[in-house]
Parts: structure tokens; C-alpha cells; sequence
């Protein structure tokens, strides 16, 4: 006959493991979350208005130094209005962000361009205005 041994069934999970793994994925999305946000930082004057929809736009940014950005990218004016009469012929929707520390005559002459290269729909992007009543 065999000897009868005491043998106790461990019924517990480890979960030291699991817990290891999730810290290291917290950590990991903690440090590359701040990389996901894209965008050229400008200062948005504040107005009421309701939110668009979020599309395929062309997308006018104008910085606090007078740079111009077309979808990210850095282009002079000349180039700018060159682009869009390449592409004037798709109605396409363009949307200008211009930082509120702009002089409002280079907005302006923007403006003027983006109109004489065949731009019927232009937008201008603001931050909403928050008013606590």
C-alpha cells in the first residue's frame, strides 16, 4: 500500500503577474499618450458657434510670427495660393486658424488670397466661448 500523504489543494490565483503586466502598460501608455496629440499649437480667440463635423478639410493655419501652415505643413503665401488653385476646382471646404495675436491685416491679406485662388467656402476656426452664469 501506498503511503498517505497530506496534500492540501491551493484554490488562490496568483495574481502578482497579472498586476506586473498591467503596470507596465499603464506606465507605457502614460509616456505615449502626450505623443498622440498632432497639431500646430495656436492661441484660438474665443466666440459662440456650434461645433462641424469632423471631415477631410483643408486646414489654414497662421501662427503668432505671420508662418502660414496648409495641413501641417509650412508653405509661404505665394505657395499657399498656388496650392489652392491646383485644387480650387474641387470646391474643397477650407478652415483658417489664426492666432489672436495676428495682426488683423495679415489675417485679412490671407483671406484675399485664398478668395483670388477660387475659394468659395472658408472657414474661420475659434475656441468656444465659455460664459459661467
Amino acid at each position: 500500500m501506498r503511503p498517505k500523504r497530506d496534500r492540501n489543494v491551493m484554490s488562490e490565483i496568483n495574481v502578482t503577474p497579472f498586476v506586473d503586466v498591467m503596470l507596465v502598460l499603464l506606465v507605457i501608455f502614460m509616456i505615449t499618450a502626450p505623443l498622440l496629440q498632432q497639431g500646430i499649437d495656436v492661441n484660438l480667440p474665443k466666440a459662440k458657434g456650434k461645433d462641424l463635423p469632423p471631415e477631410e478639410r483643408i486646414s489654414l493655419v497662421i501662427k503668432k510670427g505671420g508662418t502660414i501652415y496648409m495641413n501641417e505643413n509650412p508653405v509661404s503665401l505665394a505657395e499657399m495660393k498656388r496650392k489652392l488653385e491646383a485644387i480650387s476646382k474641387l470646391n474643397p471646404n477650407v478652415f483658417l486658424k489664426a492666432d489672436k495675436d495676428v495682426p488683423y491685416g495679415f489675417v485679412v491679406e490671407v483671406m484675399g488670397e485664398i478668395k483670388d485662388a477660387g475659394i468659395e467656402k472658408l472657414g474661420m476656426v475659434t475656441e468656444p466661448k465659455i460664459s459661467l452664469r
